[in-house]
């Protein structure tokens, strides 16, 4: 809710509604919620936004939907800002790679060739050995932990 002031020093909390939807919007939503098999995010927030364009207040949908009563507001305000683009999840892109794809190509070439061909004292490579090695090649550094190189 949107705290805005009623003139007197007190706080009176606004009401978080969807704005009026399109007879396009409203279609589509009512069709992600019908087939009720799309993506378990779109088909939650379909029904939010039908929930609060049908009249109902954000702890009636919370409830009905059973999630967070921010969670909604922050969907229907994120409607009434983008329209529909607010049904696809925005997921974090996750931690950035640390080997290049030549690095990965590389590291597979190393793994694949015989430990003598490339110097070493072994016949076989173990993922400590062939760790050991990556990293004291010179001229690359190769930044890879030990279960990634796995």
């Amino acid at each position: 809710m949107r705290r805005t002031s009623d003139g007197f020093g007190g706080v009176v909390a606004e009401l978080v509604k969807i704005r009026r939807l399109t007879d396009q919007e409203g279609q589509q939503l009512q069709r992600i919620v019908r087939r009720g098999s799309t993506n378990t995010v779109r088909y939650r927030r379909a029904m939010m936004l039908l929930a609060s364009a049908g009249g109902n207040r954000v702890p009636v949908i919370a409830q009905l939907v059973q999630a967070d009563e921010d969670t909604v507001r922050d969907v229907i305000h994120r409607f009434n800002q983008i329209g529909p683009a607010c049904l696809d999840p925005r997921w974090a892109g996750g931690r950035p790679r640390l080997l290049s794809p030549d690095d990965e190509d590389f590291v597979v070439q190393t793994a694949t060739t015989r430990p003598t061909k490339l110097s070493q004292p072994f016949t076989r490579w173990s993922i400590r050995k062939l760790l050991a090695y990556l990293r004291k090649v010179h001229g690359r550094v190769i930044r890879i932990g030990r279960e990634a190189l796995r």
